[in-house]
């Protein structure tokens, strides 16, 4: 016999359950609500944000706790249910403290019963906003989870994930041709070895040198944003004349190599990041500021949005405090 589809006022209340603790950021209510199958499925509005299974599953508390706080206005839920599956759909309006914004939001839901239990199994939140304009950031936290629980990076690895980092000397030709060759070429090789030296001390590869400027990669966003406020300190203590400047730049993502370079989209933003900072700066993408957070002594100052060259949209950038 067929069963028959019916309201569900109960699983209403279990939705309203899960937009309440999302609200929260209950990162353990978060996780028992959802469904223990591989086969949980979570769909959001921008690009990307397609996760699966116990990875979703274990990183979505961490996506939750990016969201800037905000007030929650619901103008309809609905909910149904046929034996041991279940469905909703819901409408509500979302104004976020970090801009003001008011959105309107539809969510649906399908549910499955485990052991007598309503579990989330699939999740899909619509808005006709990117995350950038909407909040005003960028989610990383899954796409990172999803790449670190791939076979994890080595240096001798083809692919993975890694923090690259560019420096470059400001004003490079004006000072070359005060000094002249000879002199110039002195001073760019202890450079590059007081680069090498800061960068290897932190666990870091030298990849290139580029004329006057630096490629590296490091397996951790810490040990970069270490090597970089390092590299920063002791060339400005450096006693030679004249004193050189330095910008720094430093992106984390998927990387591809090869026998001697890095290749992917994480190197040429990390470039455009590098070339976005000003005399002295180190500059650091959203991705690899939420990495390391507010951990030990690594301060931020304020984001700012900017446009890099051959990127599409605006990117949030920070100044790292040395």
């Amino acid at each position: 016999m067929t069963q028959a589809v019916r309201p569900s006022p109960e699983l209403i209340a279990v939705v309203r359950r899960w937009n309440e603790v999302v609200h929260a950021k209950d990162s353990a209510a978060l996780s028992n609500m959802l469904s223990t199958s591989e086969y949980l499925r979570y769909q959001g509005s921008a690009e990307g944000e397609s996760w699966s299974g116990s990875l979703f599953r274990k990183g979505f508390p961490d996506h939750v706790a990016e969201i800037p706080e905000y007030d929650w206005d619901e103008h309809s839920l609905e909910a149904f249910e046929c034996g041991a599956v279940g469905w909703a759909h819901c409408v509500a309006t979302l104004r976020f403290a970090s801009n003001q914004k008011a959105m309107v939001h539809r969510f649906t839901f399908v549910l499955h019963l485990e052991d007598g239990v309503w579990k989330i199994v699939h999740c899909h939140v619509s808005n006709p906003v990117a995350n950038m304009e909407k909040i005003g950031i960028e989610h990383k936290a899954l796409d990172a989870l999803v790449a670190a629980a791939r076979d994890g990076f080595r240096q001798d690895q083809r692919e993975g994930m890694a923090s690259v980092m560019f420096t470059d000397i400001v004003n490079s030709s004006a000072i070359a041709e005060m000094l002249g060759d000879r002199v110039w070429t002195e001073a760019v090789q202890k450079h590059l070895d007081l680069a090498r030296d800061t960068i290897e001390a932190q666990g870091g590869t030298l990849v290139k040198s580029l004329g006057d400027g630096t490629m590296s990669s490091f397996s951790s966003a810490r040990a970069a944003l270490t090597a970089a406020a390092e590299l920063q300190r002791r060339n400005a203590e450096e006693p030679d004349e004249p004193p050189l400047q330095i910008r720094i730049g430093i992106h984390t993502g998927d990387v591809i190599q090869t026998d001697d370079d890095f290749f992917g989209t994480v190197v040429n933003k990390a470039a455009r990041v590098a070339a976005a900072a000003t005399p002295g700066e180190i500059c650091v993408s959203d991705a690899t500021q939420l990495l390391v957070g507010g951990q030990g002594a690594l301060t931020f100052g304020a984001p700012r949005s900017v446009t890099l060259k051959g990127l599409p949209g605006d990117h949030r950038i920070f100044d790292l405090k040395w």
